[in-house]
């Protein structure tokens, strides 16, 4: 298969040669493609942006403190939406920004905070952390 391959055959007649499925040719050859570098493997996969609902009271405070360029993106991307009394904002981003955003409001988590700010806090720490990965 793999000479056939290097010959120029195509993968659609290798697998009708062989009575297999074009994956198992591409599986077969993989390393062979040239799409399929060793420089691509070894590079680690894209984040995804991922949307996260951040309590209005988190969402204040960031927006009063100073943000990196991506973590302001993120937050006026967010899309309000109203909550009773108070309001969510729908935020996209990568999960790091995420945890970025959430490393920035630590302060709402002392002792000496509101308690309902404390409260909105955990919540995004929640949420954040089914991302995957620890959060601060």
């Amino acid at each position: 298969m793999r000479a056939g391959y290097l010959g120029g055959r195509s993968i659609a007649g290798l697998a009708r040669d062989h009575h297999v499925s074009r994956g198992a040719i591409r599986t077969a050859v993989a390393d062979l493609m040239p799409e399929h570098t060793t420089d691509h493997q070894d590079a680690p996969a894209p984040e995804l942006p991922v949307t996260l609902d951040m309590p209005g009271k988190v969402a204040d405070f960031l927006r009063a403190a100073d943000l990196e360029p991506a973590e302001q993106a993120a937050l006026d991307q967010g899309v309000t939406v109203r909550r009773g009394q108070g309001y969510t904002l729908r935020v996209p981003a990568v999960p790091s920004v995420h945890r970025q955003l959430l490393g920035r409001c630590q302060p709402l988590d002392a002792p000496a905070a509101i308690p309902a700010q404390r409260k909105a806090r955990r919540e995004y720490a929640n949420r954040v952390s089914t991302l995957g990965t620890e959060t601060p």
